[in-house]
């Protein structure tokens, strides 16, 4: 009898969770309501073959309960046709019930509309990035031969459809809405997976390949891109966002996107301008870039150009020294300001990497041993010897300014960097300081990190 009693609860229970339950889908953003529709019949069928199991096990179990002294025997019956013959026609027809209609949804999820607009999502560890085809409408052609962090797409320079492609460096994409959307899918490293929840739509990224899935916005706003296939350590950061705009909001974005040909087109810093320009840093960072720690001014010879770049223009930008706590990178912000464009920014670079590179003095101590642990997390990114990894955008840390990994490690942990709209990769930085616990475990990975050459 409690047995019965508790499988009768447990439909019971169930049935009024499925009902009142708060985590159902989100609002749907797209045109691929049918998925919902499948999904919905399937939680139908696999739901009442559930209540009926199990309500028939609650009546077996109290109609042949034993009794004593009852003379009922059970009746050893090793066949029943009848029986067997509605089993096998009821479960065909939920069978059938569930993944027909699934066949009609994939029928359409593989036929992309003629009048859809294409656009390329292009996913690695761990960040999105997307290609745009220009004026002639046409994708150019992309080798990973050609990936160096100048030409992170891996365009073929020689093909002219590929001039005007817009490229978009940021993990923000934005379309148009009403307007069928073919998104071809391309990997650089691992297999990765794009997912919006809203859309109803995920399909994933292989290597070697190019998959595609299409949908169609049906109103505007903001929604969060995932991969949904685990991808490596960081695979929870990689995350994007799709914005979802009017025609001309939509253009109006569109063509701030720089196409190829202007990316290529830019010239190479000048670092005899940059010298000049360089006079403002020197009070800060040392007239060799060598760092000053009473300024907190880190060393910047030696540093990766691309990383100075990224971070000149998240100052200027405003995605890094806005913190109300963050008094150092509120002053660099405003001295970033002095630098009026790109090409002042490439030029100052230029003369930074003509500095000596000494290595910076270990100021830091801590458990090398523990530390040496702790890196191997880092080292996923930044490198077995701190030499930074473009390709994942992590910076060189071994030979710079130990003093200010730590004070920068601490600044993650505590929100005072990584956590601004604008800055791509800091909310990644931000998750994995987060895994040094206290201000030991910090001292000792930097220690550690002062080992490597």
């Amino acid at each position: 009898m409690p047995l019965a009693v508790v499988l009768i609860l447990l439909v019971v229970g169930t049935v009024i969770f499925h009902f009142v339950s708060p985590w159902w889908f989100t609002p749907i953003a797209s045109n691929w309501g049918m998925i919902d529709d499948t999904i919905n019949i399937t939680f139908w069928v696999t739901g009442i073959v559930f209540v009926a199991v199990n309500l028939f096990m609650a009546y077996a179990v109290l109609r042949f309960r034993h009794r004593k002294n009852s003379k009922r025997r059970a009746v050893y019956e090793p066949e029943n046709k009848k029986l067997e013959g509605w089993l096998t026609a009821v479960t065909a027809l939920g069978v059938a019930a569930m993944l027909a209609p699934g066949l009609f949804v994939w029928n359409e999820f593989v036929k992309v509309p003629d009048n859809a607009m294409t656009v390329e999502a292009v996913g690695q560890q761990w960040h999105w990035s997307f290609r745009f085809p220009g004026d002639d409408g046409k994708l150019g052609l992309i080798s990973t031969r050609n990936v160096t962090p100048e030409n992170p797409f891996g365009m073929d320079y020689d093909d002219p459809n590929g001039q005007d492609d817009r490229l978009v460096f940021s993990n923000e994409v934005h379309l148009p809405i009403n307007q069928p959307v073919q998104t071809l899918l391309r990997s650089k490293d691992v297999l990765h997976d794009f997912a919006v929840p809203q859309f109803r739509v995920k399909m994933d990224l292989v290597p070697g390949t190019v998959t595609y899935v299409w949908f169609e916005p049906t109103r505007t706003g903001r929604f969060e891109l995932l991969c949904e296939e685990l991808c490596g350590i960081a695979h929870h950061t990689m995350r994007g966002v799709v914005v979802v705009d009017e025609e001309p909001d939509y253009q109006k974005w569109l063509a701030k996107q720089p196409t190829f040909a202007q990316v290529m087109a830019q010239a190479d810093g000048d670092a005899a301008t940059g010298q000049a320009q360089y006079a403002v840093c020197i009070s800060c960072h040392g007239a060799q870039g060598e760092g000053i720690e009473a300024l907190m001014a880190p060393k910047l010879a030696g540093q990766e150009d691309w990383y100075l770049k990224n971070q000149l223009k998240l100052y200027k930008s405003g995605g890094r020294g806005q913190h109300k706590d963050d008094v150092y990178g509120q002053q660099m912000a405003a001295m970033a300001n002095t630098l009026v464009d790109d090409a002042a920014i490439d030029n100052v670079i230029a003369y930074i990497k003509t500095l000596p590179d000494t290595p910076a003095p270990a100021t830091v101590q801590g458990d090398i041993e523990h530390g040496a642990k702790l890196y191997t997390t880092c080292a996923v990114c930044h490198g077995d010897a701190g030499q930074g990894i473009w390709s994942m955008n992590a910076p060189r840390q071994s030979g710079m300014s130990d003093w200010y990994l730590a004070s920068q490690l601490n600044n993650f942990k505590q929100g005072v960097r990584g956590h601004h709209p604008n800055d791509r990769y800091g909310p990644q930085m931000a998750l994995m300081a987060a895994t040094l616990k206290n201000d030991e475990s910090v001292n000792d990975v930097v220690a550690y990190i002062n080992t490597l050459q």
